[in-house]
This record gives C-alpha cells, structure tokens and sequence, in this order.
C-alpha cells in the first residue's frame, strides 16, 4: 500500500482503496504460485439454486471453505465476502465472465453437499 499511495485519489474510503490493493495483491502472488484450471462452463439460466433444508446444527464456515478447489474458493471470496461483480472477478482472474457464474454456482453446490454430508454425520452420531 504505501508503494501505491500516490494512486490513491481519495474519491472513495481509504479501507476500500486498501482492501482492493491486499485482495488484488492476493490475487496475482495465487497466479505466480500455482496453476489453476477453470473448469468448463454452463449456461447462467441452468445456474438454480436448490436444496433448502434445515440446519441442524452449527457450522464452521471456513472449514466448508477450506474444503473447495481452489477455483471455487477464489470465485466464491471475491464474491460474496469481497463483494465483487462477476465481471471484475473475471477481468481479475482473466476468465469469462460465465465462467465466474459456474465457478460460484459450483462452489456453493459442493458446500451444501459437504454442510450436509457432515449434518448428516453429526445426526448419527447423535442418536
């Protein structure tokens, strides 16, 4: 941050100024250090979201996370915790904007077949 201070125009909030320097930061040491596969893409209308069951118990939420492939995980931060468009998630990670939709529809089908595989663990155990 304090190598880019001078691009800081103060038109905004100097934490989301910040945050987008850590993030995108984040963003190019993953692509220096490894190599990641986007997988193929589907089209956004087949993207539904499904299962609305109950939770049964609590959950540890980066435990779930920390279960995704890589592509998934990345997607799905930049999404819903950084906030970022699909578009700027695909101009950030150089993939198609679809491909952004699938990667966050996969990753979110994958937790909730991970949340509950392991309710369905905690219910056995349990009885």
């Amino acid at each position: 941050m304090f190598k880019s201070v001078e691009s800081f125009r103060g038109e905004g909030a100097l934490e989301g100024w910040a945050r987008r320097i850590v993030v995108n930061e984040c963003l190019n040491f993953i692509k220096s250090h490894k190599t990641i596969f986007y997988l193929d893409e589907v089209n956004a209308s087949a993207l539904e979201e499904v299962y609305e069951e109950t939770v049964v118990s609590d959950f540890n939420a980066q435990e779930l996370l920390d279960q995704l492939p890589d592509p998934y995980r990345m997607v799905f931060n930049l999404y819903v915790i950084e906030e970022y468009s699909h578009q700027e998630i695909a101009d950030a990670l150089n993939i198609s904007v679809e491909a952004s939709k699938t990667q966050l529809f996969r990753a979110k089908e994958k937790m909730r077949k991970i949340y509950f595989k392991q309710q369905k663990k905690i219910k056995n155990e349990l009885v």
